[in-house]
């Protein structure tokens, strides 16, 4: 207690060089959380857009060709066809596992006096295991729907509700009578279109034409970039071919694989966090050298002082758990501080930008999402500047410990 009553004395005789020591640490503390969390903040945002799709998905897209080829000049519309469906179910089978496609139109859906002007999208029943679609109720598209071509519909809660349209009561889209089977969550970050079977949809809309929507499918034992690329080589070829495209021609179809776009970016997030600790860790650097510098000054302003101790009798070790008391509590108070004063700016973010969208018309897309540290990763953060506080304050102190007493009553 009297050690204690003693730093608190010698604090109070040096307000500004204790106010200073106290600020280095805390705001190294503090940057480094609020650093950790906007990082966070991005990441997460990142991930949550990611994981609306199965990972390990592709989709497949028609393109133009951009080399002449066979006599056939670059710049030809490369539309999808039913038999680019049968060779990804054919000619890959040892990699892709769920193969599927989607036929796309605009239509006008009425229910009485209430319409809406959306698109209608003919899928497999497979889609919502690939894009990740929450039904809220009744059913989604389904085998038997598929063959029998049937005139299903699945609306998303937002158009159930202009329409004022429940599952099994029958819609008008277009000239043609839909039953509503299911009703599924809109997700804000997409534009949400109605459901059908892609057999309806396309004997329906597009029976005039060979354009058979894009292509998607799941596939495994592709773990690598480099072995994702080699597949992509491969896929681009075989669907050429069917098109008298050149086969190293890359803007003929276009392909989103959603699994090296995840790879990609991990890789870019572990950059990102690697870069955020290491500017996180130098301003942990930048209080401890503070802290360093500020218990140097206290050693040689107080060498009279130790002088006097040593030559009254006290024993090294005393002046040695002096110094290094002082360094721990205030290097514990202001690193708590700054710890409560970061966690506090990371819910304030959470709190107001953590929750903002940007709205593009189409589609709401959030930029940050739950920018905040663990509280593990605070109180890691803390220790380690406290056992870097004490260290910094150990080298003044076991040269305080050591000065002889002639020698301290002489020094300026």
């Amino acid at each position: 207690m009297e050690l204690l009553n003693e730093i608190w004395q010698t604090a109070r005789r040096n307000k500004l060089r204790t106010g200073l020591t106290g600020f280095a640490v805390a705001w190294g503390i503090f940057m480094l959380i609020v650093l950790l969390g906007a990082g966070n903040g991005l990441i997460n945002a990142q991930l949550q857009s990611s994981s609306r799709f199965l990972s390990n998905s592709m989709v497949v897209f028609g393109g133009w060709t951009s080399k002449p080829y066979k006599g056939l000049q670059e710049g030809r519309r490369i539309s999808l066809q039913a038999s680019d469906i049968s060779t990804t179910e054919s000619n890959f089978s040892e990699t892709i596992d769920e193969v599927g496609a989607t036929y796309q139109t605009a239509a006008v859906i009425a229910n009485g006096q209430e319409y809406i002007s959306t698109n209608i999208t003919g899928t497999y029943p497979n889609y919502p295991k690939i894009n990740k679609i929450e039904m809220l109720q009744g059913r989604y598209i389904n085998a038997i729907d598929q063959k029998e071509r049937r005139k299903v519909l699945v609306l998303s809660n937002k158009q159930a509700k202009e329409l004022q349209a429940r599952v099994g009561q029958h819609v008008k889209v277009g000239n043609l009578m839909f039953q509503v089977v299911g009703i599924y969550k809109a997700d804000e970050s997409r534009q949400s279109d109605a459901y059908s079977s892609y057999s309806a949809i396309k004997s329906i809309f597009g029976a005039n034409t060979d354009d058979a929507g894009n292509i998607q499918f799941t596939f495994h034992g592709l773990p690598t970039l480099e072995a994702n690329e080699q597949f992509e080589r491969s896929y681009r070829q075989r669907i050429n071919a069917n098109h008298q495209a050149h086969p190293e021609d890359e803007s003929s179809i276009w392909l989103w694989n959603r699994y090296s776009n995840n790879l990609q970016m991990e890789t870019g997030i572990g950059i990102i966090r690697t870069a955020l600790w290491i500017v996180g860790l130098f301003t942990l650097l930048s209080g401890i050298v503070g802290v360093s510098n500020i218990m140097l000054i206290t050693v040689k302003e107080r060498t009279h002082e130790f002088g006097i101790r040593k030559a009254i009798g006290a024993k090294p070790w005393a002046i040695l758990k002096l110094i290094i008391t002082e360094s721990v509590i205030i290097t514990t108070f202001f690193g708590y501080i700054g710890m409560v004063l970061g966690i506090m700016a990371n819910e304030y973010m959470d709190a107001t930008i953590g929750h903002e969208t940007i709205d593009t018309g189409l589609f709401k897309a959030t930029m940050f999402v739950n920018p905040t540290v663990g509280l593990d990763v605070c109180i890691e953060a803390t220790m380690v500047m406290v056992i870097a506080g004490t260290i910094a304050g150990l080298i003044p102190a076991l040269k305080a410990s050591r000065i002889r007493p002639i020698e301290a009553l002489r020094a300026d």
